[in-house]
């Protein structure tokens, strides 16, 4: 039987070939990835104007004790409407998912209304939807260049230059864009 390596933790950059207009030049943080499948975050795409105060007052949760006016992501497209926060370990919940040593994901109303309140974790990501892969998928899109990987960092993941961050990801592995091709096995 052979090892699996589990890319869990890590980030996916898109290839500049990428034909799904879902994740064109998207960055995506692996929060599990195993022999079933695979599930991350899109970090870098954002679900039209809606802002977390707005999406908690939809919610009936209050959000006077929230500082600023963080976005909502666009987590992927599977399970559009199902929200994902992704944030610091410093707060955890019997439902959240380790994911590293320093960060976890949870997805409960419990965490909306401690970041409501103010007393959610330090840095936190809130994301619409998932991006989902079946057992092996992943693996092949991998081996077909259609994604490269890197260690993931918290400037990466939580501020909020957006348009940056998959230059930033690429730049992360010493990546000259010019330099990329989409045929595999070739530079």
């Amino acid at each position: 039987m052979t090892e699996f390596n589990s890319l869990a933790g890590q980030l996916l950059i898109a290839m500049p070939q990428m034909e799904d207009h879902r994740f064109v030049r998207s960055v995506v943080f692996l929060c599990a990835h195993n022999a079933e499948g695979a599930m991350g975050l899109v970090l870098n795409k954002l679900i039209g104007t809606l802002t977390l105060p707005e999406l908690l007052e939809k919610l009936g949760i209050p959000s006077d004790g929230m500082l600023g006016t963080p976005r909502v992501h666009f987590g992927g497209p599977v399970e559009a409407a199902r929200g994902f926060v992704l944030h610091s370990a410093d707060y955890r919940e019997p439902g959240s998912l380790e994911v590293g040593e320093n960060l976890a994901l949870t997805a409960t109303l419990d965490i909306l209304r401690a970041i409501g309140r103010g007393e959610g974790p330090q840095k936190s990501l809130l994301a619409l939807g998932y991006a989902g892969w079946g057992p092996g998928q992943l693996d092949g899109e991998l081996q077909q260049n259609g994604w490269l990987h890197v260690a993931s960092d918290d400037s990466i993941l939580f501020d909020d230059d957006l348009e940056g961050k998959w230059t930033r990801a690429l730049a992360k592995l010493g990546v000259d864009l010019s330099v990329l091709s989409a045929d595999a096995g070739h530079a």
